[in-house]
């Protein structure tokens, strides 16, 4: 698995889930279908990306093909990392 999967695994397991399936999602499971983070919680994880990866997101790119699972956000993030 790869550094940015497991560092936003670890934010979401810490911030919005409970218990011990704490981190029992899968990398291409849905953030919102399995309802792990709510639309408050997506703008908490926008912030921690931004923070983390010294990233911009912008308005536009707050989608789910960007946000809603780890595989997605991997890709979206190694794709911004680029352009920086």
């Amino acid at each position: 698995m790869s550094d940015i999967k497991n560092q936003v695994r670890a934010y979401i397991a810490d911030n919005f889930v409970m218990g011990s399936n704490a981190a029992k999602f899968a990398d291409s499971d849905s953030f919102l279908d399995l309802h792990i983070i709510d639309s408050t919680g997506f703008l908490e994880l926008i912030t921690f990306l931004e923070e983390k990866f010294g990233i911009q997101v912008e308005d536009e790119e707050m989608i789910p093909e960007n946000l809603d699972s780890l595989d997605n956000i991997e890709a979206y993030v190694s794709k911004k990392l680029v352009k920086v």
